[in-house]
C-alpha cells in the first residue's frame, strides 16, 4: 500500500483528480464541491465520497475558521485487501455514484476524529498504522445505513479504462483540435468519448472544454501581450466574433475592454505623476 493514503490538508479551492476512490472528512468549515454542472456543500464533520476517475472542483466557504479535511484515498488494493478479511464479496448491483455527501455513522466519525487527532500532533501517519486506520475506516462503514451505500459503492470493484482521458484533455485544452480528434487520441469512438467524457466531468465535453479555453484566454489577456486575435485563434475558436461573444456571455464584458482595461493600468502605472502622486 502506498505511503500518504490518509493525508490532513488546509485548502481553500483548487481541483481533485481522482485515479482512485477517496472518502474525505471536512474537519472545519465547509467547502463547495463542483462535478460538472452538480454542486455539493459539506459542512463541518460530513463525509463526502468521491468516486475514482472523476474531476472535482472545490471552494471553501464560511471561512471564520481555517477550513482542514482528512482525505482517505481506498485503494483497489485497500478494498480488496478488507473484502477478504471480512468475507465480503464485490457487488455491481447499485448504480454508480459519483459523488455521495452524508453526516457519517457513530462509528465511522469516532475513526475519522481519532485520525485527526493523530496528525494534528504529527506529520503523518507511519505506514503501518495508516494501513491499520484505512481497514479500521473500511470496517466502520456497515455502523449506518447510508454508511453501508459507501461500502457498496467501494466494492464495485468494475475496472474503467476511463482515466485516460483526462490527462488527454488536460494536455490538449490550449490546443486548437476538434473533439473527433480528442476521441481518436483516447483510442475512442466519437460516440463512446462523449459518454465516457460525461461520467468523469459531468458535463457535454464541448461545454467544459469551451469553458476552460475561456478562462485561459482571461490569463492569457491578463498576464501576457498576445492580441486578441491571436488567443482566439490559438486556443482553436471559430472566428473572432464567435469567440467575444461567448467571452462576454461569460465574464460580463468582451476580450477587448479586458485588455484596454489592462493597457490603461499599465499606463498608469508607469506614469511619473501617479508614482509621485501615491508617495505623497
Amino acid at each position: 500500500m502506498q505511503t500518504q493514503s490518509i493525508s490532513l490538508k488546509v485548502e481553500e479551492a483548487g481541483y481533485l483528480c481522482l485515479n482512485e476512490n477517496v472518502l474525505l472528512f471536512v474537519c472545519e468549515g465547509e467547502y463547495v464541491f463542483y462535478y460538472g454542472e452538480d454542486v455539493f456543500k459539506v459542512r463541518r464533520k460530513q463525509v463526502v465520497f468521491l468516486r475514482k476517475h472523476t474531476l472535482v472542483r472545490y471552494q471553501a466557504i464560511a471561512l471564520h475558521k481555517e477550513p482542514v479535511w482528512l482525505l482517505f484515498v481506498l485503494s483497489r488494493a485497500a478494498v480488496l485487501e478488507f473484502a477478504k478479511s471480512s468475507h465480503l464479496q464485490a457487488i455491481n448491483t447499485r448504480a454508480p455514484e459519483m459523488v455521495l455527501v452524508h453526516q457519517p455513522g457513530a462509528r465511522l466519525l469516532t475513526c475519522m476524529t481519532s485520525v485527526e487527532a493523530y496528525l494534528r500532533h504529527g506529520a503523518s501517519l507511519p505506514e503501518c498504522l495508516e494501513k491499520i486506520k484505512l481497514l479500521e475506516l473500511l470496517f466502520c462503514l456497515p455502523g449506518s445505513q447510508q454508511d453501508q451505500v459507501i461500502l457498496e459503492q467501494l466494492l464495485d470493484l468494475r475496472e474503467s479504462p476511463r482515466g485516460d482521458i483526462t490527462n488527454i484533455i488536460e494536455d490538449n485544452i490550449t490546443n486548437a483540435v476538434s473533439l473527433r480528434q480528442l476521441a481518436r487520441l483516447s483510442g475512442r469512438s466519437l460516440s463512446s468519448f462523449r459518454r465516457d467524457f460525461r461520467n468523469i466531468y459531468n458535463m457535454p465535453p464541448s461545454r467544459w472544454i469551451r469553458l476552460k479555453r475561456l478562462e485561459k484566454a482571461r490569463e492569457l489577456l491578463d498576464s501576457t501581450t498576445m492580441t486578441v486575435t491571436n488567443i482566439c485563434y490559438t486556443l482553436g475558436f471559430e472566428n473572432i466574433a464567435h469567440f467575444s461573444r461567448l467571452f462576454k456571455e461569460h465574464f460580463g464584458l468582451p476580450p477587448s475592454a479586458i485588455r484596454l482595461t489592462k493597457d490603461y493600468s499599465n499606463v498608469v502605472s508607469r506614469c511619473p505623476a501617479a508614482s509621485s502622486s501615491t508617495q505623497e
